[in-house]
């Protein structure tokens, strides 16, 4: 069978047409040839290259991981390594289709130089990223305020070029870190416990001991506010209408908002108990009835009185 097979395939295959295929062949030049199956080759090693680093990327995150190392380390350690693989990858697939090694080193060196002037913003940002991944002025959870743009938010990642900020009403902000390097930074959350401070103020007639008494006992229900840090209450300012009280506690951070609406909250309802009143700004108008002012209006029409 297999003999009939290929003496009937043969048959079909005529001397013409083996003619015809090999004056085909030759026409094609070798190097187009050679091309073609470098490009193929060069798309089959991209395509490995691409699972080889998405498996050395997933090794390492899993080793950090074991390691407890912080997240925003692991973020921008990953797009590192991300960036740098594709390039030492992008470089062996240039050399594949014959490009020289030494003529892409020089290009390289080149091309860093342009790129270097052309992208000034940019190498800052990186090496932004880098000093923020050695001092660590804020990690990946914390709240902090920058001054250059006057964003604040909470840091979500911190990636080679950017910090991505999440604001309040969940707005995404990407802040670059070369102003972050520069430009102070206020980290409110990365302390334990927050200092919370407020004043009210109050008329000049009502009783400041009745008053500081109140603040005192509201400070000491509330259990948010840390027992064992200090806690004041103090006259702070006798101003134009109203005597300034102050109260300092020490609350988590986390609580930090909730203990200081409730506690204003509460303020203002044990006053109004009390009989304290809580001024509006005012002024006294104090009018002499003994003097009189006399005068003459006039009015010019261009010509003499």
């Amino acid at each position: 069978m297999g003999k009939l097979t290929a003496v009937y395939l043969t048959a079909e295959v005529s001397p013409e047409e083996v003619a015809l295929g090999e004056q085909i062949m030759g026409i094609i030049p070798d190097s187009v040839i050679d091309l073609v199956i470098r490009v193929a080759f060069c798309i089959v090693v991209f395509l490995v290259g691409s699972r080889i680093i998405s498996l050395i990327r997933r090794i390492v995150r899993d080793a950090l991981r074991r390691g407890s190392a912080s997240e925003e380390v692991k973020q921008f350690l990953d797009s590192t390594l991300r960036f740098g693989l594709y390039t030492v990858l992008i470089f062996q697939i240039a050399i594949r289709l014959g490009v020289d090694a030494t003529s892409i080193a020089t290009l390289l060196g080149s091309a860093a130089v342009t790129v270097g002037l052309a992208f000034q913003g940019s190498l800052k940002n990186c090496i932004g990223g880098v000093l923020i991944m050695i001092l660590h002025p804020f990690r990946v959870g914390d709240y902090i305020m920058e001054s250059a743009y006057n964003n604040e938010g909470t840091v979500v990642e911190i990636s080679v070029f950017y910090t991505k900020l999440a604001t309040i009403d969940n707005k995404i902000i990407l802040v670059p870190n070369g102003y972050l390097a520069d430009t102070s930074i206020t980290n409110v959350t990365n302390e334990e416990n927050r200092r919370l401070e407020i004043k009210v103020g109050i008329s000049y007639d009502s009783d400041i001991r009745a008053a500081k008494e109140i603040l005192q006992g509201l400070a000491e229900e509330e259990e948010r506010i840390c027992k064992d840090r200090e806690l004041a209450v103090y006259v702070d300012a006798l101003g134009d209408s109203s005597v300034m009280l102050g109260m300092r506690v020490w609350t988590p951070t986390s609580d930090y908002w909730a203990v200081k609406w409730s506690l204003l909250e509460k303020i203002k309802y044990a006053f109004d108990e009390k009989g304290i009143a809580i001024p509006y700004p005012q002024m006294d108008v104090h009018v002499n009835p003994q003097k009189t002012l006399t005068g003459r209006n006039t009015v010019s029409s261009g010509g003499k009185e």
